[in-house]
């Protein structure tokens, strides 16, 4: 199966060796994603819910680069700093994804890559999956 390598242009995913999404077949795997623009301007300082929002629309472009949508999408994964922000960010996710329901973990981190990181969100998809 041929692979199709997705990336966002930003210095980093050269650096440290990484793609923003990878597709296999119907498989779209997109890797962890921070409310960080190209240039490591963190958005949302201080806002996990501000900040859940900017990275889903960050996923979504990077899983329409693919061939996939949001409804494709059957897990998520959110590690976030501090658990008890758990409300604004499951408000951030449901926006997204209350009709499509896909599984989801939420866990605490002690911390990520950045200080300003409040969240950081990775997605499977399985294209042809939308309910």
């Amino acid at each position: 199966m041929p692979r199709q390598n997705i990336s966002t242009g930003t210095p980093w995913e050269k650096t440290v060796g990484y793609s923003r999404a990878v597709r296999v077949g119907d498989h779209v795997v997109v890797s962890g994603t921070t409310a960080s623009d190209e240039t490591g301007v963190v958005y949302g300082v201080g806002d996990v819910y501000a900040q859940a929002r900017y990275i889903f629309d960050k996923i979504e472009r990077a899983l329409n680069a693919a061939g996939a949508t949001l409804g494709d999408v059957v897990r998520v994964r959110m590690f976030v700093t501090d658990i008890d922000q758990w409300q604004a960010v499951g408000r951030a996710h449901g926006e997204r994804f209350a009709d499509i329901r896909p599984v989801t973990t939420m866990v605490e981190v002690s911390r990520l890559i950045d200080p300003q990181h409040l969240i950081e969100i990775e997605v499977d998809a399985l294209i042809g999956a939308a309910p």
